[in-house]
């Protein structure tokens, strides 16, 4: 059975892949594309630091839900939901609309915010979880 530690470098290195798609995405302009990976990421940087501090989390897309239960060990982290909230229809809802073309400032708006998760999650985590994301 893999450590918890283990399980969060997995985590972490699934957000720094959608990191890396996501600037692939914008290389090429396919802005909508972006922002879905852009909420992948901070997705998936959030279940980090869940799998590392054991929490269970359910099966959701929603990140403001996920940020609310890392706020368990660590209010701090409520300051994340403005940040996260308009990321959360890039998951599904967006994805499948065949009307949203987003513009290259909502992508990069979208790519901020996903490294601002980033961030925010790395500067909690020991360095040698947070290194997975590297």
């Amino acid at each position: 059975m893999k450590s918890k530690a283990d399980l969060a470098r997995a985590w972490l290195r699934k957000a720094r892949s959608d990191e890396l798609a996501l600037d692939g995405c914008l290389a090429v302009r396919a802005f909508d594309a972006a922002c879905f990976h852009a909420q992948q990421a901070a997705e998936k940087y959030l279940k980090a630091f869940l799998v590392y501090t054991d929490i269970a989390f359910p099966l959701t897309h929603n990140l403001a839900r996920l940020v609310e239960h890392c706020s368990s060990p660590d209010a701090s982290f409520r300051s994340l939901i403005p940040v996260v909230e308009p990321l959360t229809p890039y998951a599904v809802e967006l994805r499948y609309d065949d009307e949203f073309w987003p513009s290259v400032e909502v992508a990069r708006e979208a790519r901020a915010s996903a490294l601002a998760v980033r961030e925010f999650v790395l500067s909690r985590l020991p360095p040698e979880i947070a290194v997975a994301a590297s």
